[in-house]
């Protein structure tokens, strides 16, 4: 089991240094123990886990969401029903995100429409409409 550098790291499970070492610092992954020379000395499983915070940021998973599940990885009592309702929770705030992304993009392609493109910007609905309300006396 050959020791692999940060760089060798970085680029088998395809995420930056910079990142690695981010990784590092939160805790996600253990600094690795350090040669004469100073160098940090990497395990092959590290590029396995870099993989795997890598899919699972890619699915949406947080930070510390994907800590959690590794933290379940560990416990001896976890089992695959509770990864699954951290999937399922994951899916739920996905759904939300979704709405509110379609809340937002109706909202703005109504104003939108109501733009002709032309006049001055003071006449914009768009930015009319941005603009806060004036308060009643």
């Amino acid at each position: 089991m050959k020791a692999l550098t940060i760089g060798k790291v970085a680029k088998q499970a395809g995420i930056g240094v910079e990142t690695i070492r981010f990784y590092e610092r939160t805790g996600l992954l253990n600094e690795p123990p350090r040669n004469n020379s100073g160098y940090r000395q990497y395990p092959p499983e590290a590029v396995v886990k870099l993989r795997f915070i890598k899919k699972a940021k890619q699915l949406g998973f947080s930070l510390q969401e994907i800590g959690e599940l590794f933290n379940l990885r560990r416990q001896q009592d976890a089992t695959c029903g509770d990864v699954r309702i951290r999937a399922e929770e994951k899916i739920t705030n996905i759904e939300e995100k979704i709405r509110d992304l379609t809340r937002m993009k109706d909202a703005l392609t109504n104003l939108t429409c109501q733009c002709s493109g032309k006049g001055p910007v003071s006449k914009c609905p768009i930015l009319t409409a941005l603009e806060p309300e004036k308060e009643k006396p």
